[in-house]
């Protein structure tokens, strides 16, 4: 068995608690059910938001979901590079899994999709 990193990004269109809580649960349901995981097969979750998304910490959407309690988690926030995409939230999903790499399903949702076109499913 390998840890095995799985991304995954989303944006969303305003700078509310609501929006980016449900946001990052969109994105870590289809992650999930992307790669067939459960919470007890993840070792953590590495979640960076663009400096424009300070409205509430992206790891209280997941801290309350049902089995997720006690997934190490960490919030951080993206390097601000001119011109890069806003809006956004990134996770990286760190993963014990018997999948090759080439198995993964990374998964980028809304605009993110523009960051991995060669990922991104239409």
């Amino acid at each position: 068995m390998s840890v095995r990193g799985i991304r995954g990004a989303i944006t969303v269109d305003v700078n509310e608690e609501q929006p980016i809580l449900t946001a990052t649960k969109e994105l870590l349901h289809t992650i999930v059910a992307a790669n067939a995981i459960e919470p007890e097969d993840i070792a953590s979750v590495f979640i960076t938001v663009t400096g424009d998304l300070d409205a509430t910490f992206p790891a209280r959407a997941i801290r309350v979901m049902q089995g997720w309690e006690l997934v190490p988690l960490m919030c951080a926030v993206e390097v601000p590079v001119k011109g890069s995409l806003a809006m956004c939230i990134r996770l990286l999903v760190s993963v014990n899994t018997d999948k090759s790499q080439k198995e993964i399903e990374h998964v980028y949702l809304g605009g993110a999709q523009a960051l991995r076109p060669d990922l991104s499913k239409a």
